[in-house]
């Protein structure tokens, strides 16, 4: 019944998943290298359907890990355990470093491999949206994890935030991080729209500015007017730097790369992203 609970997940994967500001300092992403205690705060894409490194695998499906000064947050699993831990070895990212692991929503890409990561680490709290189902909350705490409900926006620990529960469809929380320059911000699939989360998060935590948006953005298929006009918005608030991956398009990241320059942050599994 368990492994059913998992596998019914998996079949929810959804696959369609003006000038912006190029002021402050553009995140570089660096090649892969072996994590360590000393390394400074950096976002890795641990899974991703967008290829980086050619030493991990690509699916469909979104995973990051966030190494901050006091805890390391896994935002998203992916779609299958395998490929998740065998990126993760790869990267050198051992499973037991991991303090929380925070869901974005209930489909299958983005928490199929929540079930292998937990009998690696069981030792962690899984933060979820209130909407996840009740059956699929015990299915973790039988694995041994805690669960945290997320039904509104709230501070999950000092400079982290979740947006809380957003969208009137599929249910979706994203992530904020404040930094020296400004916030980070990451989506899985942005199904409430990624316009949205943004003009969310800053209601959230006030900034002048937005230092990085990164993850799905959920515009695979949209037009090429469609995604100018998100291209213009992002600008309009703020928005220095952009990671577009995952559900976002190749039309998106053709756009957003033009628009954004050398702000644009190449992307995809196996990259490495400073943080401020």
């Amino acid at each position: 019944m368990k492994a059913v609970i998992f596998l019914l997940a998996l079949a929810l994967i959804v696959t369609h998943g003006c000038a912006p500001t190029t002021q402050g300092e553009t995140p570089s992403v660096f090649s892969p290298q072996a994590a360590h205690e000393s390394m400074p705060p950096e976002l890795v894409i641990v899974y991703d359907n967008n290829p980086f490194d050619d030493r991990v695998r690509t699916a469909w499906g979104f995973s990051c890990l966030i190494r901050l000064a006091t805890k390391t947050i896994l935002f998203d699993t992916g779609g299958d355990s395998p490929t998740l831990l065998h990126n993760m070895r790869q990267l050198e990212i051992d499973p037991g470093e991991v303090d929380i692991v925070v869901l974005s929503h209930i489909h299958g890409d983005h928490v199929g491999g929540l079930r292998g990561f937990l009998e690696q680490n069981h030792a962690v709290t899984v933060c979820l949206p209130q909407s996840f189902p009740d059956s699929f909350k015990d299915e973790v705490k039988s694995l041994g994890a805690k669960v945290e409900e997320v039904f509104e926006a709230r501070e999950l620990f000092s400079g982290v935030y979740t947006t809380g529960e957003l969208g009137n469809g599929v249910k979706e929380q994203a992530l904020i991080v404040t930094t020296s320059k400004g916030l980070a911000i990451i989506t899985g699939c942005a199904h409430p729209g990624v316009v949205n989360i943004i003009r969310v998060a800053r209601e959230i935590v006030p900034e002048d500015k937005v230092y990085l948006v990164v993850g799905g953005f959920h515009l695979a298929g949209a037009s090429s007017a469609q995604i100018e006009s998100i291209v213009q918005q992002f600008g309009q608030l703020s928005v220095e730097n952009v990671a577009p991956c995952h559900c976002s398009g190749d039309e998106t990241r053709r756009l957003f790369k033009e628009s954004y320059g050398e702000a644009y942050v190449e992307s995809g599994v196996g990259a490495r992203i400073p943080l401020p």
